[in-house]
């Protein structure tokens, strides 16, 4: 614990297992290259209205529309992965990768299905049904899904469980969706005949109130399979593969039933209400298990004087957790903050010797990392301490142990390396 802070100490730098510093000029361009393609998706859809002679006026009426629920749905995702947070970098571009590269290369794609291959073979309707039931599945579950692989790839290590692969996939889908509306909508108020605002409505009713959340749904089939991929030593490419056929056939699936009409939209919605439960189940064990690599894994730090028993159950609770903060905040946003990184860095800690016992960790990684979130937490520590004001009495220390009640960090022995490999 003598270990000494640099100048350029980040701590979300540290829990997010990156080097601090400037943002990643390979994020910036990622970022614009993620938004030059949404601007041309929408740009592309803007060219509906005035096609059909309306102008932009389609296209001003949808946009907000297509945005109105967004807020609420990231805010819904972001609620969910509030107890081990994913770097909001990687959630950004995975929603503008939903939002921008996917979103413009499968309007690309299928339109091009559509109008080259199977409408001239089979006609107008039953080529649109055979392009949305068969074709547009494989296309966009392929593209939304390979901003997963790519995490895989790249940032194998921020996939902790099934949960970060539903919040990653939850937010390329959200991304998706958003612009894919604007055309629906668009579509909508310019369909000869059948047309206008009652059909607008009803597109919204259906695509933005009553079933928000599906492209998040499917996509979460191949983020669990990312998930499981990356979290087993020796599991191999084929639980993505599994996930990511699965994604198109709830997508086919959905497009199909659809099509039928009311009796097809039912059978739809409740099959989609099936799918939704089994994901949220998923989530509330996996929440489970994390609280108990909490309890199992930080009560061997206690010599270290950072962390007790009653510090260990504050840490397993999301309410207790809130209240600390809040109880922190007493003494500024700045205590506030440090009981927040404090927090973090000890579940972070939790996940490390999980992923060692699942031998996804080496020994010096792991060594390194532990080394960065002890010293994490012993720099919130002081950084809380250095900002009370009133008695050191944690409230959830009923036992009056903890790391927050004063008093330095103690020299002793670290839990060792205990993985595979």
């Amino acid at each position: 614990m003598a270990a000494e802070l640099s100048p350029v100490f980040d701590p979300r730098a540290v829990i997010d297992g990156r080097a601090p510093g400037r943002t990643r000029v390979s994020f910036i361009a990622g970022i614009a290259i993620t938004a030059a393609c949404a601007i041309l998706a929408l740009g592309i859809e803007m060219g509906q209205g005035f096609a059909a002679g309306d102008g932009a006026v389609p296209f001003m009426v949808a946009l907000p529309l297509a945005l109105l629920p967004v807020p609420l749905l990231i805010a819904l995702v972001l609620w969910v992965d509030r107890l081990e947070p994913e770097p909001r970098a990687n959630l950004a571009f995975a929603f503008g990768w939903g939002a921008g590269i996917a979103a413009l290369f499968a309007l690309l794609i299928n339109t091009a299905g559509l109008v080259y291959i199977t409408q001239p073979d089979l006609g107008d309707s039953a080529g649109e049904f055979v392009s949305a039931t068969f074709g547009a599945p494989v296309v966009e579950e392929t593209l939304k899904g390979a901003v997963l692989v790519g995490l895989l790839w790249r940032r194998r290590q921020e996939f902790d469980g099934p949960t970060d692969g539903v919040i990653y996939a939850a937010m390329v889908g959200l991304g998706f969706a958003m612009i894919e509306n604007v055309g629906y909508y668009i579509n909508a108020l310019v369909t000869p005949m059948h047309g206008g605002v009652a059909l607008l409505g009803f597109t919204f009713v259906l695509r933005g109130v009553l079933a928000p959340l599906l492209h998040p749904l499917f996509t979460s089939m191949t983020g669990l399979g990312v998930a499981y991929t990356a979290t087993r030593r020796d599991a191999g490419f084929g639980p993505v593969l599994v996930g990511w056929v699965a994604a198109m056939l709830l997508h086919g699936t959905w497009n199909g039933l659809s099509a039928i009409g009311a009796p097809g939209l039912a059978v739809g919605y409740a099959i989609m209400f099936c799918v939704l439960l089994v994901v949220v189940g998923v989530l509330v064990r996996d929440r489970r298990r994390l609280v108990r690599l909490i309890r199992s894994y930080l009560p061997s730090y206690a010599p270290t004087g950072l962390v007790t028993a009653d510090d260990v159950v504050m840490l397993s609770s999301l309410r207790a957790r809130r209240r600390a903060r809040n109880w922190a905040r007493a003494s500024g946003l700045g205590a506030a903050a440090a009981m927040g990184d404090y927090q973090l860095a000890a579940t972070e800690l939790a996940l490390l010797h999980d992923k060692a016992r699942r031998g996804v960790v080496s020994a010096p990684r792991f060594l390194d990392r532990q080394r960065d979130l002890l010293v994490l937490m012993h720099a919130a520590r002081s950084a809380f301490l250095g900002r009370w004001a009133g008695q050191l009495r944690p409230p959830w220390a009923a036992s009056g142990g903890s790391g927050f009640s004063g008093g330095s960090p103690r020299s002793a022995p670290l839990p060792p390396y205990a993985g595979r490999g």
